[in-house]
């Protein structure tokens, strides 16, 4: 298997990748291991999250599928233009959506002052606030998914300490020399899920070359 292939799912058969991608063929992969292995020990995890999944594989392979989780799908480019049209207040070809948000009123007082009013300004506000705290956002997201695979996964391998003390710190040549040692799936999957955490603001043109995912090393 490729765990390096970006996939909304992940198992690993102890420290080897079994299957990645749709959730319905990783828990086919992972039931007829286990029909061949009883006492395998699986792991399914977030492609994306590393949030661990628990399925049951008790039964028949149907039984197994009937039983899957109803998973929300990872959020998309096009997700706001896909959005139905609220028929609360705005303009419903907007998509935007009514919810109360609780204010001091010198905040409410500056709000109606703004052209277009409040629901505008606070849209405007919102929109650079996200644009601001993209980059930190996306380090901290990856940072957070290869930490939780690694506490799970890993947690017996040398130099883990070693190799989370480097993710947090942004030291990629001390992460990659502290993961170096590990079983080759497993030391793919966290390179690629710890990949923006070693982003440098003002380089997410960078090539993947220039980043922690740089394929497997030739060895």
């Amino acid at each position: 298997m490729d765990p390096e292939a970006d996939a909304a799912f992940i198992a690993f058969e102890a420290d080897r990748c079994i299957a990645s991608g749709d959730l319905r063929d990783v828990a086919r992969a992972a039931k007829d291991t286990l029909d061949r292995d009883s006492d395998a020990s699986i792991l399914v995890f977030d492609g994306r999250t590393s949030a661990p999944i628990d399925l049951d594989f008790r039964g028949t392979i149907g039984d197994v599928l009937a039983r899957l989780p109803d998973l929300p799908a990872a959020p998309t480019a096009s997700d706001d233009a896909a959005q139905p049209a609220s028929r609360g207040p705005g303009r419903p070809k907007l998509g935007v959506v009514a919810r109360e948000v609780t204010l001091l009123p010198r905040h409410w007082e500056w709000l109606a002052r703004q052209s277009g009013g409040a629901s505008v300004a606070l849209r405007k506000l919102v929109e650079q606030a996200r644009r601001a705290s993209e980059f930190k956002d996306r380090v901290r997201e990856a940072q957070e998914a290869a930490y939780r695979f690694m506490s799970v996964m890993a947690g017996d391998k040398p130099q883990y300490e070693d190799a989370i003390r480097a993710m947090f710190a942004g030291d990629l040549p001390s992460f990659k020399k502290a993961i170096a040692g590990w079983p080759s799936d497993m030391r793919d999957h966290v390179r690629r899920l710890a990949t923006a955490a070693f982003e440098r603001a003002g380089s997410q043109d960078s090539s993947p070359s220039e980043k922690v995912v740089e394929g497997r090393d030739r060895q």
